[in-house]
C-alpha cells in the first residue's frame, strides 16, 4: 500500500471523499510524521496535534452530512505571515510573539472551506524580508536533503514541510520570489500568481505593498494547478483584486499547451546575472530537451531599462519596513534582527524622491516585459543561479566564479513581481545532488499558460 504522504494531494482527497481514507486517520499519519521528522528541520513552528484532530473530525462529520469537499483531509501548512484563527503568527519577529490571528486569511479561510486541513505554521524570515528563513524568535529552518544548508527564503519552513511530506500543500508570500526560490532549492513547484488572482484583503501590514502576492507550493504542476484553480477568485476588499477567472477547466486534467506558442529562453535574463556553470547547464539541457519534443525556443531577452539590475527596487522595502517598524527601534532594536535593523535604518534614509524613482522605474520596467510579450508567449529563464548554500550564511559568497552580493541568490525573480506577471519554478534536475529549478513566466493573467507549459517541462524526457 503506497504510504499517506507519497501520494498526491488530489489522490488522497480523493480516497478521503470515496470513504477509502478518513480524515481523522490522515490526520494522525502526519502528526506522526511531523513529530518525529520536524524537530530536526524546525519547518513548522506552530503545531498543536489536538487541533489538528478536531479538524479532521470536522471534515468527516461534513462528508457524512453530505457536503462537497474537494479538498477533504488534505493537510496544508500556512507561512507564519499569514493569519490562521486561533494560531500565534509572528511573521518571525519577536515584536509579534504574542500575536493571536483573529481570522483565518482569506485564502486559509478558502482551504478550509474546500475541506484542507491545517496542519501547522511554518516558519518564515522576519517579515518575509530574507532570502533565508532564520529569525530570533525559533532560529534557523534547515534544508531537507542536508541539514547543513538552507532551504532559502523566506519560505523556507514551507518548502522544508513540504519536501519532507509534512503536509501536501502549502501556502506562502511571494514579494521578490519568496515562494519560487526556496521552491527551486527544495524539488518543488512554486507559483506566484498575476496580482490579484487570490485575494489577500486582510492581514498583516505588507512592507512590499504592491509586489506581495500568496504563493502556492505543491509537489508536482497538476496540485498546484489544481489548488491555484480552487484559489482564484475576486474578493472587493482585497484593492489588487481582478474579477478574471483562472483560465483552467476544474475538475478536469491540465491541458497541454498550444503547440505553437512563442518560447523565449534566458539564461541571464538579460541583465548579465551571473549563475553557476552547472545549474546554467542543467538548465540549457532542460530546455535543449524541450527543443527535441519540437516547441519553438528562441534565445532572447528582455530590453530592461539600465538601472533593471539585482533588486533594483529594494528601497520600496526598506521604505515599507521603516514606516511600519522604524518607531520601534529606539526601545526593541536588539528584538530584531540585525538583517532587518539594516535594512529599516536605509529605509530612513529614503527620500521621497527616491520613492518616487522607483515607482517610475517600476513602470519602465513593466512597459520593457510588456513590449517583449508582444513578440513572445512564454519566458524561461533560471529561478536561482545557485544551489542551496550553508545555512550560516545570508548567501553564496560567490556565483558563476565571482564575488555576489548577499542578494545576488535573488537576482532572478523579483522584477516579475514588479510586473505583476505569473511565475512558476519547476524542478529542473539535480546538481551536486541538489535540486534547481526552471522559471517560467508569461504576461498577466496568463496563469493557466504558465502551470500548462509548467507541466510539460515536468514531464520533458531528458534522456535523448
Amino acid at each position: 500500500m503506497t504510504a499517506l504522504h507519497s501520494l498526491s494531494a488530489r489522490a488522497l482527497a480523493s480516497q478521503v471523499i470515496d470513504g477509502a481514507l478518513s480524515a481523522v486517520d490522515v490526520a494522525r499519519h502526519f502528526i506522526a510524521r511531523a513529530e518525529a521528522l520536524n524537530p530536526a528541520l524546525l519547518a513548522i513552528v506552530q503545531f498543536d496535534p489536538d487541533r489538528v484532530l478536531r479538524e479532521a473530525a470536522d471534515v468527516d462529520r461534513r462528508l457524512a452530512a453530505g457536503e462537497s469537499l474537494p479538498l477533504a483531509g488534505v493537510p496544508v501548512t500556512i507561512k507564519d505571515n499569514l493569519w490562521v484563527e486561533g494560531y500565534r503568527i509572528t511573521q518571525g519577529s519577536l515584536l509579534f510573539e504574542h500575536f493571536i490571528a483573529p481570522r483565518d486569511a482569506w485564502a486559509v479561510a478558502r482551504l478550509r472551506a474546500l475541506g484542507a486541513v491545517v496542519l501547522g505554521i511554518t516558519n518564515c524570515s522576519e517579515f518575509a524580508c530574507k532570502g533565508v528563513t532564520s529569525n530570533l524568535i525559533y532560529g534557523a529552518t534547515r534544508h531537507p536533503m542536508d541539514p547543513a544548508l538552507t532551504p532559502g527564503g523566506s519560505s523556507g519552513g514551507a518548502v522544508s514541510a513540504l519536501a519532507s511530506r509534512l503536509g501536501l500543500l502549502a501556502l506562502a508570500t511571494d514579494a521578490g520570489g519568496s515562494t519560487r526560490r526556496p521552491a527551486a532549492h527544495c524539488g518543488l513547484v512554486g507559483l506566484k500568481p498575476s496580482a490579484g488572482m487570490i485575494p489577500h484583503p486582510w492581514g498583516f501590514a505588507e512592507p512590499n505593498y504592491g509586489l506581495s502576492v500568496i504563493g502556492v507550493l505543491a509537489t508536482d504542476v497538476a496540485d498546484c494547478a489544481w489548488v491555484y484553480d480552487l484559489l482564484a477568485a475576486y474578493d472587493a476588499g482585497d484593492p489588487a483584486g481582478v474579477p478574471i477567472p483562472s483560465g483552467l477547466e476544474a475538475g478536469t486534467p491540465l491541458a497541454a499547451p498550444p503547440r505553437d506558442l512563442r518560447i523565449a529562453w534566458s539564461p541571464r535574463l538579460g541583465c548579465d546575472f551571473a549563475i553557476d556553470d552547472d545549474v546554467l547547464a542543467a538548465l540549457q539541457s532542460r530546455v535543449d530537451a524541450l527543443r527535441a519534443e519540437g516547441w519553438r525556443i528562441d534565445d532572447a531577452d528582455p530590453a530592461w531599462p539600465a538601472e533593471a539590475r539585482e533588486y533594483p527596487l529594494l528601497a520600496l522595502q526598506q521604505a515599507g519596513l521603516h514606516a511600519l517598524y522604524g518607531d520601534r527601534l529606539a526601545s526593541e532594536r536588539d528584538r530584531i534582527d540585525p538583517n532587518l535593523v539594516m535594512q529599516i535604518e536605509a529605509g530612513a534614509r529614503c527620500t521621497p524622491a527616491d520613492i518616487a524613482r522607483a515607482l517610475r522605474l517600476r513602470e519602465r520596467i513593466g512597459h520593457a516585459l510588456g513590449s517583449f510579450f508582444e513578440r513572445y508567449d512564454l519566458l524561461l529563464s533560471p529561478t536561482a543561479p545557485v544551489t542551496a548554500w550553508p545555512l550560516d550564511q545570508l548567501g553564496p559568497p560567490l556565483i558563476g566564479g565571482q564575488p555576489a552580493g548577499p542578494r545576488g541568490h535573488a537576482a532572478f525573480t523579483p522584477l516579475f513581481n514588479y510586473c505583476g506577471v505569473p511565475a512558476c519554478s519547476v524542478p529542473a534536475g539535480l546538481v551536486r545532488g541538489l535540486p534547481v529549478g526552471l522559471q517560467v513566466v508569461a504576461p498577466r493573467y496568463e496563469d493557466a499558460t504558465v502551470l500548462r507549459m509548467a507541466k510539460v517541462i515536468e514531464s520533458t524526457d531528458l534522456r535523448g
